[in-house]
């Protein structure tokens, strides 16, 4: 599957739709988060995503300038889900999310909150965890960050 990385801006209204609907799905749905998912970032944010054979966006994830500022060098990638489980779409999906915020926005370091469940998920792409397990929306989290380098190939 070929990704698509676009600023919100870039968005048409059927790509935003369907972004918007599979996050309500993975997020309230299959995880019964009941918390807010739009939350004033994706406005700032590049959306990384993917269509499956049914005319879903089978993954996304964001990426924008952690407090809103891209000159400070950290990016934070939030918001990763994927429909499609187990066939590695997910771990392709960050690690172009790491390019985007490598390449577009100059990072020299990532950062997101993992859901603790899924350390091991964005341990494959060169996180690592930066604090103690907090509550965020009801489901334990952590912080974790990537030291960026130069060299990142796309595979």
């Amino acid at each position: 599957m070929d990704f698509i990385c676009k600023h919100f801006d870039e968005l048409t209204t059927t790509e935003l739709y369907e972004i918007l609907k599979t996050r309500f799905e993975i997020f309230v749905i299959e995880q019964e988060c009941i918390y807010p998912d739009m939350d004033d970032k994706d406005q700032d944010a590049i959306h990384v995503f993917c269509w499956n054979d049914s005319g879903r966006v089978a993954a996304c994830l964001r990426v924008f300038g952690k407090d809103g500022d891209k000159e400070a060098g950290i990016a934070q990638i939030g918001r990763v889900v994927t429909l499609e489980h187990g066939k590695g779409l997910g771990g392709k999906m960050l690690h172009e999310g790491v390019l985007i915020a490598t390449e577009r926005l100059k990072a020299k370091k990532i950062y997101l909150e993992a859901q603790e469940y899924a350390i091991g998920y964005y341990a494959k792409e060169g996180f690592e965890v930066v604090s103690d397990v907090f509550m965020e929306d009801g489901i334990p989290h952590v912080k974790m960050e990537r030291i960026c380098s130069f060299g990142l190939r796309r595979e």
